[in-house]
């Protein structure tokens, strides 16, 4: 009996396997070199007349407790207080907002099975702006703080909003991803026409903060703004990460996943709890930066297959990559918020994904 034909078919096999773990792990060591290459390339556009490696050699040494003389190495001084204090902050923020943010549009497109969702897709987006602008123009508080403080609350809040109107109206009727994004689109217009409403009675010089906040920036963000969005990104994502399998059963659609066991609707609303707190602990700070949770798992899946247990992570470590090239293209070359660069790189790619896909949802899902 001839047993060579099911060696060599399960030979090829074992081939496959190892092939395409290898594009995996290649697709992430270069999405973390380039995170790595680029929070350098920050810290030098932040202060001209040092080289790359010398930025390197300064961050390490300021963790490692190195101090420099004011007199004799004013330069180094000067180039350490600013990168410090200036490029290594919007570039933590960048790496944590990129990557909750890309986690968060793995987890709503397997979830509602729809290729276009985001974290944005259930009005989110809107609440946080309303919360917000209500705090710049009105000066309505959710809370007793003021100034920045009082603006990152109002928008944690109103983010919120949204969803538990979500969470309350699944509980009473079986809502199908369509309807809920359906109701995440009529609340999205309803917060965005009270915004209009607060931003066409206000003065010229309100109106501009109120408008930067809407369009994302990291402008004025410091070391203060990442212990929440750092507490909130990792024990999110490492629920996300967790939650893989199942999202790789959601994503077969409703039928399928509840034959396989899963009650499809207490865990759709567990992932909108979820992907709600995410997204709020962002945006909050940051504003609304688009692009970044639709585009990043796209790019992933086309290299490395559907599979939410590499999909998650690996879309975090590229969606960090864009949002960190996006800022160090704003603040090098066009001095422009960080919302506005992302949304001009991301349009385009996500244009070029959806020709390169002519096969529409098959080659996603």
């Amino acid at each position: 009996m001839d047993t060579s034909a099911p060696s060599e078919d399960n030979d090829g096999l074992i081939r496959e396997y190892h092939r395409q773990i290898a594009k995996k792990m290649l697709l992430l060591i270069i999405s973390v070199a380039g995170i790595i290459l680029t929070v350098g390339l920050l810290s030098v556009s932040t202060f001209d007349g040092i080289s790359l490696s010398q930025a390197y050699k300064i961050i390490w040494g300021h963790i490692n407790g190195v101090e420099y003389d004011y007199g004799t190495q004013s330069r180094l001084w000067w180039a350490d207080r600013y990168i410090w204090n200036r490029a290594l902050p919007r570039a933590t923020v960048a790496i944590l907002a990129g990557a909750s943010l890309a986690a968060c549009g793995t987890l709503m497109q397997s979830v509602l099975s729809n290729p276009l969702a985001d974290p944005y897709s259930t009005g989110i987006s809107s609440g946080a702006c309303f919360g917000a602008v209500a705090a710049i123009i009105v000066g309505i508080s959710f809370s007793s703080m003021a100034g920045e403080a009082g603006i990152v609350t109002n928008a944690f809040i109103g983010a919120l909003i949204p969803a538990i109107i979500l969470i309350v109206i699944s509980e009473r009727i079986n809502v199908t991803p369509a309807t809920m994004i359906l109701i995440g689109t009529a609340i999205s217009y309803f917060f965005n026409s009270m915004v209009t409403f607060m931003m066409v009675t206000t003065d010229a010089d309100t109106l501009k903060s109120a408008y930067l906040w809407q369009i994302g920036t990291f402008d004025g963000l410091t070391w203060s703004s990442v212990p929440i969005m750092f507490v909130v990104t990792v024990l999110g994502s490492a629920c996300v990460v967790w939650l893989s399998s199942k999202l790789n059963v959601a994503s077969l659609g409703d039928n399928a996943a509840i034959s396989l066991g899963l009650d499809i609707k207490n865990f759709r609303i567990l992932c909108l709890i979820l992907m709600s707190i995410m997204t709020a602990a962002v945006i909050s700070f940051t504003g609304i930066i688009g692009f970044v949770g639709i585009v990043a798992p796209h790019i992933v899946r086309i290299v490395v297959g559907t599979d939410n247990r590499f999909v998650v992570p690996i879309s975090m470590s590229v969606g960090a990559l864009l949002l960190l090239v996006a800022d160090y293209i704003a603040l090098s070359y066009a001095d422009l918020p960080v919302g506005v660069i992302m949304a001009l790189i991301g349009s385009p790619i996500f244009f070029i994904l959806i020709v390169w896909q002519r096969k529409s949802m098959g080659a996603i899902y």
